[in-house]
């Protein structure tokens, strides 16, 4: 199995060793054809070459040791995970397209996105800050979702490739963008580290005050892109309560214990034992899972917030995070509608989200952690996927 990993490591480095030296400095820009993973097929590099809003698109490629993850500069999007299962085979559990013109064309599905100015949902698209009432795009409903009608997902960051396993994507945003005050510049570097671990390092300041809530929207199947449904794989989270929600899922303010619920992960669960129990409002309106919940860690990198274990992949993913909550997706709004790598279909609950982050509608609810940013102050949060194998 080794020499077959290494095999599949040397093919890899042929085929996405071509660069070109245009603004998107180090992207890869290979020519060859796309290669076979054990769920999908990775995307060539050609297919993310494109100009939209004025600006060029690129494929970036991060490799450290055995794991690799492909990196688009649109929506700063996770597009390719890929890392050994149990017997050593190459996974790409990371659910993507495999070209960029998927992402910008359409409604958004988030697929690998940095999301924000703020990730999740704020009630009735608007907020008061320092007085003055703000108001954004409702694009959820009655609610504003993930930063509005376009948002940090369908933008084209500024890219540079600084090490063979990390790049760094930068984004400026205007004032009244969206409908948010301030003029704003993100960061986010994704960092593929030894022992498989993927960290995204998120930093922002702003000339006026704002809200923000960034958080990275990629959608997990440990047993692969395309292998099948996500209810056995079993699933722990750190977090003795959560923020029930009404029937927008805007959060109600109420911060309840899981014990005793369908949200209760505290022990390792399978997402799908309890994902049907109609006796739960709130699993009736999130269809299943879409929930923050808080986590226990309280910002602590080296506690763990989270884990989740393929069930038939053996592949395990922990998750670390200075974030003081973890919105876990179920994948309930999946309906198979697009064709991913290696034409396969997001079908219903074919994959999730463990988007750290803080609380859904915090702007509106004063007992929640603060989301605002000043002038003259500095976001900073660090989130870690790390992947290891169970036998």
């Amino acid at each position: 199995m080794q020499k077959a990993l290494g095999n599949f490591v040397l093919i890899l480095s042929i085929v996405f060793a071509a660069c070109n030296n245009t603004e998107t400095k180090n992207a890869a820009t290979s020519d060859s054809t796309t290669v076979d993973s054990s769920a999908s097929q990775l995307p060539s590099a050609k297919n993310f070459e494109n100009l939209i809003d004025g600006k060029q698109t690129a494929l970036y490629i991060l490799k450290n040791g055995n794991m690799q993850v492909l990196v688009t500069n649109y929506g700063a999007r996770v597009v390719s995970i890929i890392v050994p299962d149990k017997n050593d085979k190459p996974t790409d559990v990371a659910l993507g397209y495999a070209s960029v013109q998927p992402y910008a064309e359409g409604g958004d599905t988030y697929f690998g996105a940095i999301v924000g100015r703020y990730g999740n949902r704020i009630a009735k698209g608007k907020f008061k800050l320092n007085g003055k009432e703000y108001m954004l795009a409702t694009n959820n409903g009655v609610n504003s979702l993930h930063g509005g009608n376009k948002g940090f997902s369908r933008v084209v960051w500024d890219a540079q490739q600084t090490s063979d396993s990390s790049v760094t994507l930068t984004y400026v945003s205007k004032s009244g963008e969206e409908g948010y005050p301030g003029n704003l510049t993100s960061k986010v570097t994704y960092i593929v580290g030894k022992n498989n671990q993927l960290k995204i390092n998120y930093e922002a300041t702003t000339d006026s005050a704002t809200v923000l809530n960034l958080t990275n929207h990629t959608y997990f199947n440990l047993n692969g892109q395309g292998s099948g449904t996500i209810n056995d794989h079993l699933v722990m989270i750190n977090a003795s309560t959560y923020t029930p929600v009404d029937s927008t899922l805007i959060p109600t303010g109420k911060i309840e214990p899981v014990k005793g619920t369908p949200f209760d992960f505290t022990i390792a669960t399978a997402i799908g034992s309890r994902v049907n129990d109609s006796s739960n409002t709130q699993i009736k309106y999130g269809r299943g899972y879409d929930h923050n919940f808080v986590l226990n860690t309280k910002g602590n990198i080296n506690e763990k917030a989270a884990e989740v274990v393929g069930d038939e992949s053996g592949i395990v993913m922990d998750v670390y995070t200075t974030q003081p909550g973890l919105q876990f997706y179920g994948g309930n709004f999946m309906d198979g509608s697009h064709t991913l790598k290696g034409g396969k279909k997001d079908d219903h609950r074919n994959a999730f989200c463990m988007e750290t982050q803080h609380y859904p509608d915090s702007p509106n609810q004063p007992n929640f952690p603060s989301t605002e940013l000043k002038p003259g102050e500095k976001y900073s949060s660090t989130t870690i996927y790390s992947f290891s194998v169970k036998q």
